[in-house]
């Protein structure tokens, strides 16, 4: 039996029947890697030694009677992961050579479930791009289309699961960077509620590995199901041992309900700020149809819903002033007198991320009450509804695009061409208020492309959008291998 497109649930099961080893499951993922990674590269970082010996420990403790989460799983790690004796660079040339010490918190706990780390998973440039490549581990492909993206920054780790290389991954979002790529390479991805993960080690080269609170930034699980995600988000979810101990555990409520035709679901595919093209609008219906006819009661339309327009602008502004924060001193006085030289009437989403990258504190703290604002408009939304229902992008995988000028880059929707960044958009929808948010995937585009959606739930009730998406998956059906 070949193994390699398994779900990490269905690989534990076989490994406590004695169906297989960890060792048996290591070698066919690292022979898939060494066949096929040539053409797609995902995995830039390869520790097949020690995964190898840590197949055999996997095997030996499940021998002596031990049983973890994990136990004997092959997994792989985003690369901006610190893991002992392995390079962390995010991409940056300046820092091929550093090697961390100790694994980042996350590493750790997988390790502690009996995971088996096959490497680490390709990223862009500082993580800062919707694509992955860099000029230390190159392009990752699309393993539907090699001449498109696998999205970015966990791209790498989206393009190893639809190829076969291990059952989970780990990754990071803070303008979708989870769930961008499970949409265009045709996997599941979670992003948790803000604060839920603890995120100590996955820190940009040379930077001390500290248990602080991010503004945006979360990290969190990628898989080929909804109850992988589900299975991982245990192993990850709590807090820093540093801050609160190590006995410490963070208990989610159940999922609101566990039939679909309890479920009520507000479905959203049209953005103030951007089109939606229409093979991801098809993707958004699919999910909307699937639901009334599994009974749960579906609204297109509610008033509760915040601003969206006011939401994109000011995630944009929240985003774009931490990207400059470490700027130097001219390069961030260049920025001020182009953002002074703004019309006061200019609504755009360039002039957002031109103001944003030169908010004062007193601007950013206006910006924080606004979103005050909005997370409770979201909690009075909740109180009707159990999740909605978005694009993540919208379009499906596009192709390469390295021009160098980010600012500059068009995205293609249906024909016409719009600022690369504006789809962020969607994604930040559930990352400014610091939402759980479920990415699935929903079929594909009449290109053969995969197209996934998101469902966002209430803050700290992740149980509730990963229950929906796993009812969905009986519906729609989940991941397909690509072909």
């Amino acid at each position: 039996m070949e193994w390699n497109f398994q779900s990490a649930e269905e690989l534990v099961a076989a490994l406590r029947a004695g169906e297989v080893t960890s060792v048996e499951l290591t070698e066919e993922a690292i022979a898939r890697i060494e066949r096929d990674d040539k053409v797609i590269n995902a995995i830039c970082v390869r520790d097949f030694d020690r995964a190898r010996a840590a197949a055999r420990g996997a095997d030996e403790a499940r021998a002596r009677g031990e049983d973890r989460p994990l136990l004997g799983v092959p997994v792989t790690v985003k690369e901006s992961y610190d893991v002992a004796g392995l390079p962390t660079t995010w991409g940056m040339p300046e820092h091929r050579d550093h090697v961390p010490a100790e694994d980042a918190v996350q590493v750790s706990r997988l390790k502690a479930a009996g995971a088996v780390v096959l490497g680490k998973t390709n990223v862009p440039l500082g993580l800062q791009d919707i694509q992955s490549f860099n000029e230390i581990h190159g392009t990752t492909n699309n393993p539907w289309d090699r001449a498109r993206t696998s999205g970015g920054s966990s791209g790498g780790s989206a393009a190893a699961l639809a190829s076969g290389f291990g059952a989970l991954s780990i990754g990071s979002d803070l303008a979708g960077s989870l769930r961008t790529p499970a949409h265009f390479c045709g996997v599941h991805a979670h992003k948790p509620s803000l604060g839920l993960v603890a995120t100590r080690g996955m820190v940009a080269p040379t930077t001390q590995a500290l248990p602080v609170d991010l503004d945006l930034a979360v990290v969190g699980p990628m898989a080929r199901t909804a109850r992988d995600l589900a299975l991982l988000l245990d192993v990850m979810a709590g807090p820093d041992p540093l801050t609160l101990g190590k006995a410490h555990t963070l208990a989610l409520p159940p999922a609101r309900h566990r039939r679909l035709g309890d479920f009520r679901v507000l479905v959203v595919e049209e953005h103030p700020l951007i089109p939606t093209g229409s093979a991801v609008r098809a993707g958004v219906n699919r999910v909307a149809d699937a639901l009334v006819d599994g009974g749960a009661r579906v609204e297109r339309h509610s008033p509760l819903l915040p601003d969206l327009a006011e939401a994109g602008t000011l995630y944009t502004q929240l985003l774009f002033s931490g990207s400059v924060a470490r700027f130097p001193v001219e390069a961030y006085e260049r920025l001020r007198t182009r953002a002074a030289a703004l019309g006061a009437d200019d609504r755009s989403l360039d002039a957002a991320r031109l103001r944003g990258m030169v908010f004062s504190h007193r601007d950013w703290i206006a910006a924080d009450h606004r979103r005050e604002l909005h997370r409770h408009g979201w909690r009075q939304l909740f109180v009707e509804f159990d999740a909605v229902v978005c694009p993540i992008t919208p379009t499906p995988a596009f192709p390469h695009d390295h021009h160098p000028d980010l600012l500059g880059r068009r995205i293609d929707i249906d024909g016409v061409g719009y600022p690369y960044f504006d789809q962020l958009v969607w994604a930040g929808l559930a990352t400014m208020p610091g939402l759980p948010a479920t990415a699935i995937p929903t079929g594909l585009s009449p290109d053969g492309l995969p197209v996934g959606v998101q469902l966002i739930g209430p803050m700290f009730e992740d149980r509730t959008p990963l229950r929906l998406a796993e009812l969905l998956e009986r519906r729609i059906g989940g991941f397909q291998a690509p072909r």
